[in-house]
């Protein structure tokens, strides 16, 4: 099973950011795909419940060790006892990919993460947050620096998003 992880914001997210989380959910679940998300609030609450309504199976990486910190639209609660920051490190490694919505300080770590591990990651412009600022900050506007270890993708929707993912996971399992 194609394990997809998605990295962005906790808290209130706008409705724009609500609605393209969802239907990023959506996307996952209907090609079978595993969502794996940091399993609060935000843009995890609304990307996994895109993923339910379309019956998706979802995987919320916790911090901590109370899975009651989960969003309802948690399949499977993972507790890692662990901080935030560290807590991101297992959702980055678990993941095929990472897809990117919008985004604080938190979710950049998340991206510097994937993208030190050579995971796919397809950033969502229109999102806000780092995932609309990152490419202006970008060495050559597809890299974290000049090691150039990893491209960094770039969509405009759900459906482009997943396509360049799906695109992704299978050039790396072919190579």
């Amino acid at each position: 099973m194609i394990r997809i992880g998605v990295i962005g914001q906790s808290g209130v997210i706008p409705p724009e950011v609500q609605e393209l989380s969802e239907e990023v959910g959506r996307e996952i679940a209907s090609i079978g795909a595993l969502l794996l998300t940091g399993g609060t609030t935000g843009v995890m609450e609304a990307v996994s419940r895109g993923a339910k309504s379309s019956h998706g199976l979802v995987v919320g990486i916790l911090p901590g060790d109370d899975r009651k910190i989960a969003n309802t639209y948690i399949d499977i609660p993972i507790t890692t006892g662990l901080s935030f920051d560290y807590r991101s490190l297992i959702l980055v490694h678990s993941s095929d990919a990472i897809i990117m919505i919008g985004g604080g300080n938190g979710t950049l770590g998340e991206l510097s993460a994937a993208y030190l591990n050579h995971k796919p990651v397809v950033i969502i412009e229109p999102s806000g947050g780092w995932a609309g600022r990152i490419k202006t900050a970008a060495y050559e506007g597809i890299y974290l620096d000049h090691r150039k270890n990893a491209v960094l993708d770039f969509a405009h929707s759900a459906k482009e998003a997943l396509d360049i993912a799906l695109t992704r996971i299978h050039e790396a399992e072919n190579s």
